[in-house]
């Protein structure tokens, strides 16, 4: 068995993007840096496919155009008989989601459990949206990562930063040279 550096690529689960973070006019600071990672091969985004949907179907052009640029799920969603389904439909809404928003929230959280990413969102959690898939994260934590996209741009730093310190010990101790993105990223 032989050690090698870390590649570029973290190795972490793919971000899964909610439909809120499409960040069509590039104005999401913090998805500005999770895409240039993505563009940088530092880490993977995808959407499910539900998400994709979402952007499809309010007719703006720029947002169409974007979401199209992300690699997003094919399988179809989780039927709502699914124990997985109804475990984060009580989660996120005790009475029922009771209408296709709630019902595409659901099925969003599951695709990220399902494909076992990270569902990265703007939903909830806030003093004026005290629930959402954020504010209800707690009740989920046994079935999927959820993060806001500041607290996923800190994941992924710390990452970075774990990566690039495993290979500088690494040339420290075996020789060799250090990738020239070590630092940059």
């Amino acid at each position: 068995m032989s050690i090698s550096m870390e590649p570029r690529l973290l190795c972490i689960p793919p971000l899964h993007i909610d439909t809120n973070l499409i960040n069509a006019r590039q104005k999401l600071i913090a998805v500005n840096q999770l895409e240039k990672w993505y563009e940088d091969a530092v880490i993977l985004i995808n959407m499910s496919s539900t998400a994709h949907g979402e952007a499809q179907a309010d007719g703006n052009a720029i947002r169409i155009k974007k979401a199209n640029t992300n690699i997003y799920t094919a399988t179809p969603p989780v039927e709502a008989s699914d124990p997985l389904y109804q475990k984060v439909e009580a989660a996120l809404f005790p009475g029922g989601a009771l209408d296709e928003n709630q019902r595409n929230d659901v099925r969003i959280v599951c695709e990220a459990a399902k494909y076992a990413a990270i569902l990265v969102t703007g939903d909830g959690g806030s003093k004026t949206q005290p629930g959402g898939i954020l504010g209800n994260r707690p009740k989920l934590k046994n079935v999927v990562q959820i993060l806001s996209p500041d607290e996923a741009v800190e994941f992924v730093r710390q990452k970075i930063r774990e990566r690039d310190a495993f290979n500088i010990r690494f040339v420290r101790e075996f020789g060799g040279e250090l990738p020239p993105w070590t630092g940059c990223d």
